[in-house]
């Protein structure tokens, strides 16, 4: 088996479709078949299903690949610390929960970068798919929080993907909303004095969701929620519907606009407020990039700040 190997492995399970992937490849599709059936054969393996509808991966193919992003992102930061050829575009991707200041410090990293000689990615998505992403090689870095809530089933999934977790900061929650909205003034903010107001929550599209959400207590029976996907959508529902959102309080004016205010939200006996440890997970005993240091080095400048 060979790295290049690997590579079309993971093209094929990323594309979809043999033609399609020898296409962007380079290669022949003849070609590109006995590369997989040659990895096949030494491994005894079935990697790919083949029907009349496409390829899709087998259960064994889902855990090759998997292993096969791992060894790739390993290569990648090799070459990264070694490799000084010209033609060698360096590549580093990190994914996240929806944070402000995790953009903020990507945009300050690639400020100092050559941008022309690195492949970058910044991915804001769900809980489960920031995991996933550095469990299969996606992104060398995830970010994300933990509290009593959501620790143990985290942890858990953590260990099952061999992944580690860093810790990176301590926070009380906040609620996050408009400054024309009547409670923006408010010293702090509880949940019966925003009934009356629709409570913004990132979809997590999971059977588990309640273990993955991004906000604080997750159990409570919003008298009004509206799911959302991305952060532009909930600073307009702030602006239009005199929305909110709960949240780490740590927000970047930035690249969020002036327009909105954390409150310290203010629990009581049945919705207490909920530390939120906020902190990067990469893949266990693996080395990190020197892009990936410069990255958490910038994390760090920044949410000293905020302290």
């Amino acid at each position: 088996m060979t790295l290049q190997q690997l590579k079309y492995i993971i093209g094929v399970s990323e594309i979809g479709s043999l033609n399609k992937a020898a296409e962007k490849l380079y290669i022949s599709q003849p070609s590109l078949t006995a590369a997989i059936k040659d990895v096949e054969s030494e491994f005894n393996i079935t990697i790919f299903n083949r029907t009349s509808k496409g390829i899709s991966l087998t259960s064994d193919g889902k855990e090759f690949v998997q292993y096969a992003r791992q060894i790739f992102a390993q290569y990648d930061n090799l070459l990264d610390r070694f490799c000084s050829e010209k033609n060698h575009k360096k590549k580093f991707s990190v994914s996240c929960q929806h944070y402000s200041f995790a953009v903020k410090s990507f945009v300050e990293l690639v400020k100092n970068l050559d941008v022309s000689q690195y492949e970058l990615a910044i991915n804001e998505t769900r809980t489960l798919t920031v995991i996933e992403d550095v469990a299969t090689g996606r992104s060398e870095i995830g970010l994300l929080y933990l509290n009593d809530y959501n620790r143990k089933a985290l942890t858990k999934l953590f260990i099952s993907n061999d992944l580690v977790f860093e810790h990176l900061i301590t926070c009380d929650a906040y609620v996050y909303l408009s400054k024309s909205h009547p409670l923006a003034k408010s010293k702090s903010i509880s949940l019966e004095e925003l009934a009356d107001y629709p409570c913004l929550s990132f979809d997590q599209n999971s059977m588990s969701a309640f273990y993955f959400v991004e906000e604080i207590l997750p159990e409570y029976n919003y008298p009004k929620l509206i799911k959302t996907t991305d952060r532009a959508t909930n600073l307009n529902l702030m602006k239009g519907l005199n929305a909110y959102t709960l949240c780490s309080g740590i927000i970047c004016e930035e690249l969020n606009g002036g327009d909105f205010v954390a409150v310290p939200y203010r629990g009581d006996k049945e919705n207490p407020n909920s530390k939120m440890e906020i902190g990067f997970f990469m893949k266990k005993n693996s080395v990190l990039s020197q892009t990936g240091q410069l990255y958490i080095e910038e994390l760090k400048k920044y949410l000293a700040k905020c302290k």
